[in-house]
């Protein structure tokens, strides 16, 4: 039995796409998945399954999404052992200084899109503001909260690949490693 990760992107911000986490909780049980539990109200589950194909896992609980909330949410689904490795792999850099005056996010690719496509639809970071990296499918990124309004990678929101990630900040990312290993 594999353990997943689900990251559901834009549900529950601003009053939109509400889904309740108890309701998700079990409609992804009705769905056979095991050990489901959600953390925090931004749409993450994590749950255990015998199935080891991401996609397919992915395609299952975006159908069900769509059928139990009447809702189109794209799905991340990442295993604790590739969360495990990415936040392993992360630049030395990413989660320093974790207090308010630093942002650090990790931000999750939802297939297919590639490196490539995020990195040449934002642009280059501007180091004197932010700093940027990853490893396989997350990209890290850091900077000042003063200065935010003058980083590129802030504004991914309204950057042409803002519906293909979807981004957790570093305490939310550990916290769910965390909560995988339970």
């Amino acid at each position: 039995m594999k353990k997943y990760i689900a990251l559901l992107r834009g549900i529950n911000i601003s009053g939109k796409n509400k889904i309740s986490m108890p309701l998700l909780k079990e409609a992804f049980e009705d769905i056979g998945f095991l050990n489901v539990r959600t953390y925090i109200n931004s749409g993450n589950v994590l749950f255990s399954s015998d199935n080891n194909d991401a996609s397919e896992i992915s395609s299952r609980c975006k159908a069900m999404i769509e059928k139990s909330f009447m809702l189109d949410v794209p799905v991340v689904i990442i295993s604790q052992q590739e969360l495990l490795q990415a936040l392993d792999n992360a630049p030395e850099w990413w989660d320093i200084n974790s207090d308010q005056e630093v942002i650090h996010q990790a931000i999750f690719l939802i297939p297919p899109v590639t490196m490539e496509e995020v990195y040449n639809a934002v642009g280059e970071a501007k180091p004197e503001y932010e700093q940027v990296g990853y490893y396989k499918n997350v990209i890290f990124w850091s900077a000042p909260r003063a200065t935010l309004s003058k980083t590129r990678w802030y504004k991914i929101a309204s950057s042409s690949v803002n519906n293909k990630v979807t981004i957790r900040n570093a305490n939310t990312a550990k916290k769910l490693l965390l909560l995988s290993k339970e």
